[in-house]
């Protein structure tokens, strides 16, 4: 009974704090159209494309994701560490947009957010569904109330917009349908991967998984009313991600730094950093961990034995292990990459090292020509969360650029 009262207490605590930040900043939502993004994977990139493909376009517009916070042609990194941030910052950021007379804003929407009522207090005139797969289930309690904190984001915008709005599902999703009723009378808008073709894609989106990122953002540009001509020049001049399939290096080895943290997403990264191996002698060498306190214990043993089926050689190492000990997480993805082995022995191998600037280094040291290292799992996070809210400042692409010159310095000495 206590922890039912203490859970109520505390989700009208953040109902009113949504409310209150949207009256204390003039309701700007109702001066922009407001889309978001939501699935568990995709919507950092979906929301990049966006403001990329509205701002080739002419239109002024704001983005808000996990990476960066842009206001017109201003774009900064998101420094709060929250991707749907709390304490007033979406209606900050939606007033700005207002101020830089942006006509659109879009947003990333997660599920947690959802559940702390981030989303109200704003008129969404648009929201888009990617997919979803299991992630968060300690903290929301299984995947049906996951799935379901995603859902209530349509059934609210049908619910305060109807006709007023358009909703977008990727229909090739398993979980599409609850989405698509979810919506009741509001329009919906189907879309797939089928509907971007390969050539119309730059470099910086490699991979299959981005079509459909690029599928969900030519849809919601199409029925904003701009043209498909413009949608598919500037698909060809999207400059990327930094963290989301970055290639940091192609020769001689390639390094390809991502922010995986599903088995899904790990899996699709690795299915596209195995194109890019060069000669049939050529391996695929992974570096990967999983968070800590608590989050998705489940999917430790699942990631092991992912880059297990897919990689020669994998270096477990540090993520963000928040309160709990790191080794006791690499224990576990020890123990999926173990059982993997014992169905698929390839004579695949692995190391662990907690420290994972060291595991980065090793893991360019085991690499030969041809090779491809995958980082997996920071992206462009900026910190290595630590024990009683300890943070470690960091930077996968930078720790990896030193690990690399050190590695062609070695290479240039022995052939001196």
């Amino acid at each position: 009974m206590g922890t039912r009262i203490y859970r109520f207490i505390l989700s009208a605590y953040h109902y009113a704090l949504a409310l209150v930040g949207a009256a204390r900043f003039g309701f700007p939502s109702r001066r922009l159209r407001v889309v978001g993004i939501t699935g568990t994977k995709g919507k950092t990139t979906t929301v990049a494309l966006l403001w990329h493909i509205f701002t080739y376009a002419g239109k002024r517009t704001a983005a808000l994701s996990s990476a960066a916070v842009c206001v017109g042609q201003s774009c900064e990194k998101n420094k709060t560490g929250n991707t749907m941030p709390g304490r007033f910052f979406i209606q900050t950021f939606l007033r700005r947009a207002v101020r830089a007379r942006c006509a659109y804003a879009f947003v990333e929407v997660t599920s947690q957010g959802v559940a702390q009522h981030r989303h109200r207090g704003i008129v969404w005139h648009g929201g888009a569904f990617l997919g979803i797969h299991p992630e968060h289930i300690e903290s929301h309690g299984s995947f049906e109330k996951y799935r379901q904190a995603k859902v209530s984001f349509f059934r609210f915008i049908s619910r305060t917009q109807g006709t007023r709005s358009r909703l977008f599902v990727n229909h090739n999703d398993r979980q599409a349908d609850f989405f698509i009723r979810a919506a009741g009378k509001t329009p919906v808008t189907l879309f797939s991967s089928s509907q971007v073709a390969t050539a119309d894609l730059p470099q910086t989106l490699p991979g299959e998984f981005n079509k459909i990122n690029s599928a969900c953002a030519r849809a919601i540009a199409l029925a904003e009313g701009i043209d498909e001509s413009v949608i598919r020049a500037a698909l060809k001049t999207f400059p990327g991600v930094e963290g989301r399939a970055t290639v940091v290096a192609r020769e001689p080895v390639a390094v390809i730094v991502d922010y995986a943290h599903t088995p899904q997403s790990l899996e699709a990264i690795y299915r596209f950093a195995s194109d890019c191996k060069r000669g049939s002698a050529a391996r695929l060498i992974g570096v990967l961990g999983s968070a800590g306190g608590g989050r998705d214990v489940w999917k430790r043993p699942v990631m092991g034995a992912v880059a297990s089926r897919f990689c020669d050689a994998v270096v477990f190492t540090n993520e963000d292990p928040y309160d709990e000990d790191p080794e006791k997480i690499i224990d576990a993805l020890c123990d999926g990459f173990r059982e993997e082995k014992k169905e698929r022995d390839r004579g695949q191998t692995c190391e662990r090292i907690v420290d994972r600037a060291t595991a980065l280094t090793l893991a360019l040291e085991l690499a030969r020509g041809g090779d491809v290292a995958v980082d997996t799992g920071k992206g462009s996070e900026q910190w290595i969360h630590g024990p009683r809210g300890q943070k470690m400042e960091w930077n996968e692409r930078e720790v990896v650029l030193r690990a690399i010159a050190q590695k062609d310095g070695a290479l240039s000495k022995v052939s001196q």
